[in-house]
């Protein structure tokens, strides 16, 4: 079995990697449709774990692949499937991924988007290995009117699966929430991942200024907009849904190299290290916090030794330009400790409150350090949501 590294960052990754996949399966994504499940069933495009080749793996229908992949074509026509996005937002990017699909690539894709107001009620359920779409469902399906759906991505060509070149990445440019895309291949084959990156985008007239609120939440609109380290995992992970599934599901950094070669602690039994990680987080909404969770589920030889949060209230051109430097300027933000220094344990769910948390007013913005260095499952910050004259969560541009 062979399994594809995980790419390694280089300044020639578009920006909009380190936001959310909002068509993640585990984020609630679904394929709905699709027109041909020959080779390998549709909802492998949604898989969180990147793509694997098993070389003696087959089925009764052919080669086993880990992607989606119709049949060599021999009616008019084109292949193309429906997909709901477990998070609806504005998209700014898409990695169309083609690892493994050398010789039975598709060659070309195009993507649409809408915003339903309602939901279809149809789904695809279970292995769809060597199936079609039945003339019922592309009935069902019609009733959307997908060929005039948005186009977020003109027809392009796709490059084959290989290490070098299976990673396509897309800008999109669309300003509207969307709730489902149409991915097109040109006329048929492989495509093993479909990430859709973008910000999720709530309602937040149907929420209570005095409703308590997890306003850092992916489903919330929260997302990263930078930090130190993400060796071994992404700090988008920790404002996923639930808790984590494994150590995979959060937020890791490599092992400092700059840590003391003993060991010392305060006499709060904090560990004295020179050096700290940090992630950035803009919230969903402007809000005061009051209630927060630092969770380090399955983190257990490797939890951070502590951990404190800052806060602090940036307009959109603070923060792009912020990004732009890497959150290194002359003009740093202005933090404020929202949670001061605290002591870690092993796979556990730590919870503050009341006094422990400071008053830090209405903010857009936090960034949490761990010392000094390690593995955070999610964040959790529960807050009001309020007005103030900073920024409204729309406002933000698209890096």
């Amino acid at each position: 079995m062979a399994n594809r590294p995980v790419q390694k960052e280089t300044s020639s990754q578009p920006h909009f990697l380190q936001f959310n996949n909002l068509a993640c399966e585990t984020a609630g994504g679904k394929v709905i449709f699709a027109t041909d499940e020959w080779f390998a069933p549709a909802r492998n495009l949604l898989k969180r774990d990147p793509p694997e080749f098993i070389a003696s793996a087959f089925t009764d229908y052919g080669k086993w692949m880990d992607g989606w992949e119709t049949r060599r074509k021999r009616i008019p026509g084109h292949d193309w499937c429906i997909i709901q996005l477990g998070v609806p937002g504005i998209i700014n990017g898409l990695d169309v991924d083609t690892s493994f699909f050398t010789g039975n690539y598709a060659p070309f894709t195009s993507v649409q988007a809408a915003c339903l107001d309602q939901m279809p009620s149809f789904t695809l359920e279970g292995d769809r290995t060597g199936m079609a779409a039945s003339p019922s469902q592309f009935e069902a399906v019609a009733q959307l009117n997908t060929d005039s759906w948005e186009e977020l991505v003109p027809m392009i060509k796709l490059n084959p699966g290989y290490s070098e070149s299976c990673h396509n990445y897309l800008n999109v440019t669309y300003p509207h929430r969307v709730t489902h895309i149409r991915l097109n291949i040109y006329p048929d084959g492989g495509i093993a991942r479909l990430k859709v990156y973008g910000i999720g985008m709530k309602d937040w007239s149907t929420v209570s200024s005095q409703d308590l609120v997890d306003i850092v939440a992916l489903v919330n609109g929260g997302v990263c907009v930078g930090y130190s380290n993400a060796h071994f995992g992404h700090p988008r992970n920790i404002i996923g849904l639930g808790r984590a599934d494994n150590m995979g599901d959060g937020w890791e950094t490599a092992r400092r190299l700059d840590r003391p070669k003993v060991l010392k602690v305060d006499e709060k039994g904090i560990l004295q290290v020179p050096g700290c990680e940090w992630a950035v987080l803009r919230l969903g909404h402007p809000g005061i916090i009051s209630k927060i969770e630092v969770d380090t589920n399955h983190f257990k030889g490797n939890f951070p030794d502590s951990c404190k949060i800052e806060a602090c209230g940036l307009t959109p051109d603070e923060e792009n330009n912020l990004i732009r430097n890497q959150w290194c300027s002359d003009k740093t933000p202005k933090w404020r400790i929202l949670l001061s220094p605290q002591k870690l344990k092993a796979h556990h769910r730590h919870l503050f409150s009341g006094e422990s948390v400071m008053q830090c007013g209405p903010v857009t913005h936090v960034r949490l350090v761990i010392a000094p260095d390690g593995g955070v499952s999610r964040l959790r910050l529960w807050g009001r949501p309020v007005s103030n004259n900073l920024t409204h969560p729309q406002q933000f541009s698209k890096l």
